[in-house]
C-alpha cells in the first residue's frame, strides 16, 4: 500500500528562503503550484507569496512554502529542494509522480 503524505521541504530550501527574506527585507513564503502547460503537459510555478485560505503551510526555520489544494495531489510524497549548479541556482522539485520531465527542470507528464 502506497502511503500519500505532503510534499517535504529540505532544510537547504528553507535556508535559501530565509536568506532571500534578509536580502529583501520581506517576509515573504515560497509557492509551488502545479499548472498546466510547459513542454511535458504540466509545468511547476515557483514564487514568492501570500499564503490563501486554501493552502497547505510547510514550515521550517521560520519559513513557509505554499502548496495549493489542486496542486497537492500532483506533489504528493515530492521533494521540494534548493540547488546551486553550474547552471545557476533554483528551487527543484524531485516529484515521484512525474512519469518524465524536460531538460529545464520545470516542466513534467504523470
Amino acid at each position: 500500500m502506497n502511503l500519500t503524505l505532503p510534499p517535504r521541504v529540505t532544510d537547504r530550501a528553507f535556508a535559501r528562503l530565509a536568506e532571500i527574506a534578509e536580502l529583501t527585507g520581506e517576509q515573504k513564503a515560497l509557492r509551488v503550484a502545479v499548472e498546466g502547460g510547459g513542454c511535458s503537459g504540466f509545468q511547476y510555478d515557483i514564487r514568492l507569496d501570500d499564503p490563501a485560505a486554501d493552502d497547505l503551510v510547510l514550515e521550517g526555520a521560520g519559513q513557509k512554502v505554499l502548496v495549493d489544494a489542486v496542486s497537492l495531489p500532483f506533489l504528493a510524497n515530492a521533494v521540494i529542494d534548493f540547488t546551486e549548479e553550474l547552471i545557476g541556482a533554483r528551487f527543484v522539485i524531485e516529484n515521484p509522480n512525474a512519469s518524465s520531465s524536460c531538460g529545464c527542470g520545470t516542466s513534467f507528464s504523470i
